[in-house]
């Protein structure tokens, strides 16, 4: 791998905040490592700089583990700039209901757990290494939902992006002493393809009067990545249009 390029590793980069993340390194010169449960869409399979893709399904821990082994034989003793932890599910019951603390079978509860805050955990153990020789920096994607109640996210996915929060305060300490830094983006209505047409009930309560847009996120976590913030390490950045203030 080209050493005079920075590098970062970004999970659930097929679609969303995901994919626009790995748009928005490599318009800026990054080499880009990828997963998600699908393939990449063909017109990132054609660009030159989107290093390598690989499919992987982060909710089961013998397909992490082959994820990281397959990365590391890619980078061998080079540096990993960059850890964008992004894939995340917000599951339904059978029925069509998110899964609340009265309801829904608890081995889905775990299924979440395991894509949305041990997945992260996996992959910054995994990559510790390649990150402590690039000094680099891991942002995990949380959500507004981690914070408060929200109407439209129930408890599985709240509290697993709660503990991600945690875990990021947790990472930041402990990780600082192999030069990694480690930060959060906090995410409130983002366009994507999970916004349903019920979330246009929540517009009037963002300041900015508008949803966000998977551009917004992207740009925060980039600015995480960079050199801007090369003394910003356990702080999570709300990205809500001011939504979070009440």
């Amino acid at each position: 791998m080209d050493e005079e390029r920075k590098t970062v590793i970004i999970t659930g980069a097929s679609r969303g905040i995901g994919h626009h993340t790995a748009r928005c390194f490599l318009e800026r010169g990054w080499k880009i490592i990828t997963c998600s449960r699908e393939d990449t869409p063909d017109e990132c399979g054609r660009d030159e700089n989107w290093t390598c893709h690989f499919p992987a399904d982060l909710s089961d821990p013998n397909s992490v583990s082959n994820f990281i082994d397959e990365v590391n034989k890619v980078v061998g003793d080079g540096p990993i700039h960059a850890l964008v932890n992004n894939a995340g599910m917000s599951p339904k019951t059978p029925y069509k209901e998110r899964l609340g603390c009265l309801n829904g079978d608890l081995d889905a509860w775990k299924e979440v757990f395991e894509i949305n805050f041990y997945a992260a955990l996996r992959l910054a153990r995994g990559f510790a290494a390649p990150l402590h020789r690039g000094k680099g920096s891991i942002v995990n994607v949380t959500s507004i939902a981690g914070h408060k109640i929200h109407p439209f996210a129930w408890s599985a996915y709240s509290i697993s992006k709660a503990a991600l929060s945690a875990l990021t305060r947790e990472m930041a300490n402990e990780f600082a002493a192999l030069d990694v830094r480690v930060n959060a983006v906090a995410p409130g209505e983002i366009e994507t393809s999970m916004i349903q047409p019920e979330y246009e009930a929540l517009i009037p309560r963002i300041p900015l009067d508008r949803m966000g847009s998977p551009q917004d996120v992207a740009g925060t976590i980039y600015y995480l990545c960079s050199e801007d913030a090369s003394y910003v390490t356990g702080t999570e950045i709300w990205v809500t249009g001011g939504q979070h203030l009440f």
